[in-house]
């Protein structure tokens, strides 16, 4: 059984005891967190694909952790003009175990 969620603005296929890594999401390392944003759910024999969400369904999770993802260099430089600008951004995410799929 699989479902597929959308959170942080981007979706992400998800399955019972699976780790993931999704963009911060509030709470502390234990706590339970429910995604009410179901896309679509799959069981053994059948599909339910929602319009644009499936009704009742819940995916839920428990958050492992809450950490920093790579550091991402930006640089921006114009030839013959002495134009250089360099900035970097590390992303917060959430990494998150997959407890259950209610739906």
């Amino acid at each position: 059984m699989y479902a597929v969620i959308k959170t942080g603005g981007k979706q992400y296929q998800v399955a019972v005891g699976e780790m993931l890594e999704f963009e911060k999401i509030e709470g502390n390392p234990g706590e339970s967190v429910a995604f009410d944003q179901v896309l679509m759910v799959r069981d053994d024999d059948s599909i339910r694909v929602g319009t644009p969400l499936v009704k009742g369904a819940t995916v839920t999770g428990t958050i492992i952790a809450q950490k920093k993802g790579p550091k991402i260099t930006v640089f921006k430089m114009k030839r013959r003009k002495g134009y250089r600008k360099k900035a970097g951004h590390r992303q917060q995410l959430t990494r998150l175990r997959i407890t259950e799929i209610a739906g």
